[in-house]
């Protein structure tokens, strides 16, 4: 008998400066579609994790009621500040993390403590071994990897220091997902892998993708939505959107673990996808 794969969100944190009163709303919006979970990014200390990452976990975990997992990159934080993170995660009883190297930032020197994501995760299960640790995957290899069976490689080490589960990144070639997939499990690869899927609604979204993901490939049918509705936003969302249920429906069909829903925020993106997929997913945290 086939599982009933899960549905969670991806939301991130805005500048302090900004305020939260947007992100809290959009938040309540979503716990009215019962994600198994909601996951919250960091941005690599640019900004005090403890008063932007694990301040939303705690409002999703305590006053929301919804399983929340906090993202950790590693290359800009000391041990000691991690310490400092995991004590203000365990006291509001979040025990989820994505353990993540993190992007580089031009112009600033890494710290020495985290070189890779599997560094952070040996140090968490050192220092917290209660904790839940996910890790990041990327179906089309890390940017920074020389080629795939280098970075499943390095994925299986990552794995083997203490990841119960995989997120990927974003994909919109789901038969590249698949053949990821299965070279993960010859590599002995053995753990959930959840599908990180981003529904493009709007060209300015779209350009920023192709901008940054240089590595992700847009089948032949994506480029023709981009193209066709260049000049046409209202046709580009219900197309974009359309794009992601086709994604997903498919992706289930094929038994998998879960799809990641990366949702920028909107609470009209969340909620058009649960609603065009409501019978898929089973409405229970986990």
């Amino acid at each position: 008998m086939a599982h009933t794969p899960s549905l969670s969100f991806e939301i991130f944190p805005p500048n302090p400066a900004a305020g939260n009163e947007k992100i809290l709303s959009a938040l309540r919006h979503m716990q009215d579609l019962a994600p198994h979970f909601i996951s919250v990014t960091a941005s690599n200390n640019k900004y005090n994790l403890e008063d932007t990452t694990v301040r939303l976990a705690d409002y999703i975990h305590n006053d929301l009621g919804i399983p929340s997992i906090a993202h950790l990159p590693a290359i800009y934080l000391t041990k000691e500040e991690v310490t400092n993170i995991l004590v203000a995660l365990d006291q509001i009883g979040v025990h989820n993390i994505l353990a993540l190297r993190g992007d580089r930032i031009p112009n600033i020197t890494p710290r020495e403590d985290f070189h890779y994501a599997t560094d952070l995760i040996s140090f968490i299960k050192d220092e917290a071994p209660h904790f839940d640790i996910i890790g990041a995957c990327y179906p089309e290899s890390h940017p920074d990897s020389p080629n795939q069976v280098s970075d499943i490689k390095h994925l299986k080490t990552k794995v083997d220091a203490g990841c119960s589960s995989l997120v990927t990144q974003l994909f919109f070639d789901n038969e590249v997902f698949y053949d990821f997939q299965e070279k993960c499990l010859l590599a002995g690869i053995e753990v959930p892998i959840l599908a990180g899927i981003m529904p493009i609604i709007n060209r300015n979204q779209a350009l920023r993708l192709l901008n940054t993901c240089e590595n992700i490939r847009l089948p032949r049918k994506f480029r023709a939505i981009l193209d066709k509705y260049e000049h046409d936003p209202e046709s580009l969302r219900a197309a974009g959107l359309a794009y992601a249920v086709d994604q997903i429906v498919d992706l289930v069909t094929q038994d998998v673990a879960g799809i990641h829903l990366y949702t920028m925020n909107n609470p009209q993106v969340a909620n058009y996808i649960h609603h065009a997929t409501y019978s898929l997913f089973k409405h229970s945290a986990v």
